[in-house]
Order: C-alpha cells, then sequence, then structure tokens
C-alpha cells in the first residue's frame, strides 16, 4: 500500500528565501495495487508537486508518505534503489524524457547498466522485447530509432515499458496524454487500464475531468493545495458535494451543450449549498480532535466518499 498521510510541501521564495510558499497542505490518500486513483485539480492546484513527492524528485516538508508501512523518506542506497524497482513515473511531456542525439534504445541501456548489470545479453533482449510487447509496440519499429521518428504516443508507451521492466507495482503517470491528439489519448488509456488488471497501481494525475472519470475507481480532487472531496469515482462524479467540485464538472466540456447554457448554470448554483459548509456540519468545529490531536481536514459524508470544508483554512463554522 502506497500511503500519503497529511503531506505537505512549501517552498522557500522571495528575497534570500524569506516567504513561505504552500504548494500542497494535508494531503491524505492511499493507493493500493490494481488501483487506478486519479488526482485531479486544475494548474497551480499542486498535482504535479505530490507526483514528485511520491517519486522522491523532491522532498516533504511536513508528514509522511509510506510504501507498506516504510517511511520513503528514510530510504537511500540500496533502500533507494529498491524503491524505484517498486514505483516509477511518466510525464507530461514525452520528447523532454529523450536525448534527441540518441536512439529509443538508449534510455532502456540506461536501466539495464543501473539494475541489470549482470544479465546476459539474450536475456535482457527477451526481457525488453517482452516489456514493449506489453504495451503493444515492436521492438523492430521502434528500438533503433531517434525520438523524432517516433510519435508522441508511441514515446509515451516506451516510457510506460521501461518502468515495466523493473516489475513496478505503482505507476505515477502525470498528465501523460494531455499532449496527445484523441485518437492516441484512448490507446494510452487503454493501456493503462490494461496494466490495471494485471494488478498496477496508478496515480493518474490529470486536469481533465473526464479522462479521469473514465478511467479512475478513486478520485481525489485538489484546490490551491488543499484535498477538498476524495472517494469512489461513481459517487465524487455522481454527487458533487463540495462547490468546486460541482463547479469543475458543471464546466467539463459537453458536446452536447453550449457554453452559454452552461454558465448560466455556473452562475445560479456555483456557490456553497444554501445549508452552509457541508464538512462542519458533518464535523463541527466544537467536535474533539482526534487520538492524536489533529483535527480531519475531511469529514465522511457516506461511505467512501468524504468532503472538505469549503474555506481552504478549514477553521471555524462556514455559512
Amino acid at each position: 500500500m502506497l500511503t500519503l498521510d497529511r503531506v505537505s510541501k512549501v517552498y522557500k521564495v522571495g528575497t534570500f528565501g524569506g516567504k513561505d510558499l504552500p504548494a500542497v497542505r494535508g494531503v491524505s490518500f492511499e493507493m493500493g495495487p490494481g488501483e487506478v486513483v486519479s488526482l485531479i485539480g486544475e494548474s497551480g492546484s499542486g498535482k504535479t508537486t505530490v507526483g514528485k513527492m511520491i517519486l522522491r524528485l523532491i522532498s516533504v516538508t511536513t508528514g509522511r508518505i509510506s510504501i507498506d508501512g516504510t517511511d520513503i523518506a528514510t530510504l537511500g542506497g540500496d533502500g533507494l534503489r529498491a524503491y524505484y524497482r517498486t514505483v516509477q513515473g511518466v510525464f507530461q511531456d514525452p520528447f523532454s524524457s529523450f536525448n534527441p542525439m540518441y536512439k529509443a534504445d538508449h534510455v532502456l541501456g540506461m536501466m539495464r547498466r543501473q539494475y541489470f548489470s549482470g544479465l546476459a545479453d539474450a536475456d535482457w533482449l527477451a526481457k525488453v522485447e517482452a516489456s514493449l510487447q506489453a504495451v503493444n509496440l515492436d521492438p523492430g519499429q521502434t528500438l533503433h530509432k531517434y525520438p523524432h521518428q517516433l510519435s508522441g504516443g508511441q514515446l509515451q508507451r516506451l516510457l510506460v515499458a521501461r518502468a515495466l521492466l523493473l516489475d513496478i507495482r505503482y505507476l505515477v503517470a502525470d498528465e501523460i496524454i494531455s499532449m496527445l491528439d484523441a485518437s492516441t489519448r484512448i490507446d494510452v488509456l487503454n493501456l493503462l487500464g490494461e496494466l490495471r488488471e494485471r494488478g498496477l497501481g496508478i496515480l493518474f494525475i490529470t486536469h481533465d475531468l473526464s479522462l479521469g472519470n473514465y478511467i479512475s475507481d478513486r478520485t481525489v480532487i485538489l484546490r490551491r493545495g488543499n484535498v477538498v472531496e476524495m472517494g469512489a469515482t461513481a459517487k465524487v462524479f455522481g454527487n458533487p458535494l463540495h462547490p468546486y467540485s460541482r463547479m469543475l464538472i458543471a464546466a467539463a466540456p459537453q458536446l452536447h451543450r453550449k457554453w452559454a447554457a452552461v454558465a448560466a448554470e455556473l452562475g445560479a448554483g456555483g456557490g456553497p449549498r444554501p445549508e452552509g459548509c457541508l464538512f462542519h456540519r458533518l464535523y463541527p468545529p466544537d467536535r474533539p480532535a482526534g487520538a492524536d490531536g489533529e483535527r480531519p481536514t475531511l469529514a465522511r459524508a457516506e461511505d467512501d466518499h468524504f468532503v472538505g470544508c469549503v474555506r481552504l483554512d478549514g477553521e471555524g463554522a462556514c455559512s
């Protein structure tokens, strides 16, 4: 199980780093093998920062990220190398992941030198071919080409194949189809669905609600670094409880509706519900903190469906 427990990230900005810029605030969720979790939010909401912290590309300011109970911040040397055998990431721009001076097989060769230096050539080639075939790539038409000779979709699948070489359990997929055309997107989405069926856990980071609804089992919605709603995808999309969630879902483009109608709907129902802040109705401000002394940032509205305060600080009753 990959677990985030009240994870926050604060950047130092300004002259001599004298100011704090919170990017992620107290984010908590879990992801298991064979599960797709969509992390959804607008640009600047902290989605990519969460993914980078999971991949240990940036450090956690407060909180804890753990895998099977082990805090990843404590890993180093062989322990960190073993972690990267379990967790890998694929990012938005596939072209930036390749050196244009080298053919596609170079990026796989780097994996061999790091993790499979003792593997015989024939065994390595068989492993590479199996990995490429798992993502519907023809080794003969892929390995000996330069990045500019391959499409964006082929490059993304090649990066997924690189991760599969390590027999990973979790994949952080950060906006991996946002730069692809519509016909290629569905191919990559279906590939992720196939990987889930094989037991791979996937964190699908996206700003596109329709894609998250299409592929995910559970959904986490971020706003300015805070989780405002979380739960089973069918419940979050079928019965959005937070005003921000309702606004996002209403604003998603729909082929059968004109923007004027959507704008009118947003104007009529985009704010807090008349009954006030659902979080504070479910978890009143005078309710005692938990055994750990911490107050929750989300309240349970129903089974596997949680909602946050309409105010980002979560302090005090909201009306």
